[in-house]
């Protein structure tokens, strides 16, 4: 089952695309490998790189942390539907592969706005799936439409994670405190909420700077505190699950994070620092390099 947007040829979706403008959801593929971008998402990445030249580990662990939370929905906690809104571009392991893979009758959404993401994901949906997965053409401020949309494919009378991945702080606040209380609103009991989110607790010098470049881009870039980002489960009537939130590679941590490629040294002297970013081991990682809570919260 596909929405509206993939009706669209992929090479006619590709004329809304601003090349002259960054987009996070190509800076954020950038960071993990990914090819569907342009020079201005590669001048953002190389900003933000040098200004934290280890904020690779933010996103990194980002998806890591997708991947553990969804496992854990599917496998433990008996979860058969995602609304996953900000999806990004498709890459590995995006939450139809791994949901479906452990229950094939696992039923996904994915939204977003962003143009080459719908052209992409066109391709991979149209290409099959085991289980039910739609698309919705949206903005996270649209929670209506987003709502009204997605009911095609999943059902409201049985529980639904509302996957809000490393998305929330490019929305302001009050916006974004009021969209994901009216997406919680329309959940049944047993739903969760997956969540990710930027902050400056931790290493404000660094991730100041890494914001600069972005709002030096024209993007919204709110950085929240651990109160303000468990207020989004709080004011939504949903209780925190264990371990609460807490920076991104401790939440549940199952020592399956992917190790790194591997290259020729004299490859490897060729690459610049974006490059680079696919071949340095995840694991190495100290708490001063993550800036980025992670929770899931269960509404009763």
């Amino acid at each position: 089952m596909f929405g509206d947007a993939l009706g669209q040829d992929a090479a006619v979706l590709r004329w809304r695309v601003d090349t002259t403008k960054a987009h996070p959801a190509r800076v954020y593929d950038l960071f993990l490998g990914g090819t569907d971008n342009y020079p201005v998402d590669r001048a953002a990445a190389a900003a933000a790189l040098a200004a934290n030249p280890r904020g690779y580990l933010d996103i990194r662990h980002n998806r890591d942390f997708l991947r553990r939370a969804v496992t854990t929905l599917t496998a433990q906690d008996g979860i058969r539907q995602f609304l996953d809104i900000g999806t990004g571009l498709p890459t590995q392991e995006n939450v139809h592969q791994i949901a479906q893979r452990i229950s094939p009758d696992s039923r996904v959404v994915y939204v977003d706005n962003d143009p080459v993401v719908l052209a992409q994901v066109y391709t991979l949906l149209t290409n099959g799936s085991e289980g039910r997965t739609d698309y919705i053409d949206a903005d996270l401020k649209q929670p209506a439409r987003i709502l009204e949309q997605a009911v095609r494919t999943l059902d409201f009378d049985q529980p639904v994670a509302l996957v809000l991945a490393a998305v929330l702080h490019f929305v302001e606040d009050e916006e974004a405190y009021r969209a994901v209380r009216e997406l919680v609103d329309a959940l049944p009991s047993g739903s969760r909420l997956v969540l990710s989110h930027l902050t400056e607790d931790v290493n404000p010098e660094a991730i100041g700077a890494v914001r600069r470049t972005y709002t030096e881009r024209g993007f919204t870039f709110v950085l929240r505190s651990k109160r303000d980002v468990e207020r989004f489960f709080t004011e939504a009537g949903l209780v925190l699950e264990e371990p609460g939130a807490v920076p991104v590679h401790r939440w549940r941590p199952d020592g399956a994070a992917p190790s790194p490629e591997q290259a020729d040294p004299a490859h490897l002297a060729t690459l610049d620092a974006i490059e680079m970013i696919r071949f340095h081991d995840i694991n190495d990682v100290t708490e001063a390099d993550i800036n980025i809570y992670a929770a899931t919260g269960r509404k009763a």
